[in-house]
């Protein structure tokens, strides 16, 4: 036996084809289910779902839900969660309206002040902070439970929004303000290719560092083809993606006011694409900034491991009550910045922004992955479910599906992805 074992020793066990690629099935089925989604919506619109213009505005309406989604990973990692989100989202916009259209005039700084859109954002940024971090005292150290702290706040904070704004639509607001909202704010064609072949070498050092990883610490590795394939493929859906929105041309009339607007004549034929939202890259920053601390942080680990084991995880010293006001703090701050993207693309604020969104952000984290037993989820998965509830809404609406319609499917496609994450668990050997 000892020269059986001697002989087996440091040979590495043969791999099937699926081991070798290490699939997330998860994933691939995500993506799937985005692709015939948009296929089938494409067909029975005569192709207008798959068309530039579409998908530009498809872009830009997933951004707040996608930002906010982010932050709900982490609170349902918890074990936690938050009804409450619209209503901080809608009073964290009814502050930055009034600063802009109220209060700041009201001092003397009048739009187009430079002064305007910092301090408009930064209160918005506060206030759900703020918010957030007071749930998470409630939750953590008075032991309420998230549920009725939160649904509480989805009552208080939407109609405390609505006195202050006195049931009025604020408007008009800060130019530069605006441009956060994507639809009158994006790089121009020049900076997105930049930006789209800085995000492609990105892809690439990734794959070609994750097998450096996986080399240095004599970790299995994928095959070549299989590496070359998912870098190409990530390249190609990077360059695609900013080849579309750059095929996307601003409207001729706009166009020609922009001209005159710099005293300017506009040359005749000239057609100018709109390229990458400034809203788009700052969900990209908070991808990437979620991804590194669910990843590469203590309060990363912290999260992930409170969520796993709640009891042996304060036996093994995390705070798990201080833990919990920094993840809805973080949760508000998200908020907050949702807030500042949806007002700005929507130019005013209305007593009816982020209606719902509560619904959304938890559908698009529990589609994206994140397990509601808590100690499970993906920051890229919650995006992704974002875009898939996006897509199902949009598309329905180009279709003409009535809107009560349209949340019967919304809150069918919650029920069903939570089943299948039960049934996948189950198979997965997973509680």
């Amino acid at each position: 036996m000892a020269d059986q074992a001697q002989d087996t020793r440091g040979v590495t066990p043969k791999r099937g084809l699926m081991a070798q690629l290490e699939f997330d099935t998860r994933l691939l089925g995500m993506i799937g289910a985005l692709v015939v989604i948009a296929l089938v919506f494409n067909v029975f619109t005569d192709g207008r779902f798959l068309s530039a213009r579409n998908i530009f505005n498809l872009t830009i309406q997933t951004v707040s839900v996608a930002i906010m989604a982010t932050g709900m990973v982490f609170v349902i990692v918890t074990r936690h969660i938050d009804l409450s989100v619209g209503a901080v989202l809608a009073i964290s916009s009814a502050m930055m309206a009034m600063m802009q259209a109220r209060w700041l005039p009201g001092w003397g700084v009048e739009l187009g002040s430079p002064v305007i859109a910092p301090v408009a954002m930064l209160t918005g940024l506060a206030v759900g902070t703020v918010i957030g971090a007071f749930n998470g005292w409630l939750i953590g150290y008075q032991r309420i439970p998230a549920f009725i702290v939160t649904l509480g706040g989805f009552l208080v904070w939407r109609y405390a929004g609505w006195y202050l704004t006195s049931g009025q639509t604020i408007a008009p607001l800060d130019g530069t303000f605006i441009i956060f909202g994507g639809a009158e704010g994006t790089l121009g064609e020049t900076w997105s290719w930049i930006v789209g072949v800085l995000a492609a070498t990105a892809a690439v050092y990734g794959v070609w560092q994750a097998r450096q990883n996986r080399l240095r610490h004599d970790f299995p590795l994928k095959p070549l083809w299989a590496e070359f394939t998912l870098a190409g493929t990530a390249v190609a859906v990077i360059l695609g993606f900013v080849w579309i929105l750059n095929s996307y041309d601003i409207p001729k009339g706009k166009l020609r006011r922009m001209f005159e607007a710099r005293g300017e004549v506009m040359p005749d034929g000239l057609s100018i694409g709109h390229g990458l939202p400034i809203s788009v890259l700052i969900l990209i920053v908070v991808a990437i900034t979620m991804t590194i601390i669910a990843q590469r942080t203590r309060l990363g680990k912290y999260i992930f491991a409170t969520g796993g084991n709640p009891d042996a995880a304060e036996l093994s010293g995390i705070n798990t009550r201080f833990l919990t006001v920094k993840v809805f703090a973080l949760m508000g701050f998200l908020c907050g910045l949702s807030a500042i993207v949806a007002q700005a693309r929507l130019q005013s604020h209305a007593n009816d922004i982020g209606t719902l969104d509560e619904l959304r952000v938890i559908a698009a984290a529990v589609i994206g992955g994140t397990a509601l037993s808590g100690g499970a989820g993906t920051i890229y998965g919650a995006i992704l479910g974002a875009v898939i509830m996006q897509s199902l809404t949009s598309g329905m609406g180009m279709v003409g599906v009535d809107s009560p319609l349209q949340n019967i499917v919304v809150g069918s496609v919650l029920v069903l992805a939570v089943w299948i994450d039960i049934q996948y668990r189950k198979r997965a050997g997973v509680k």
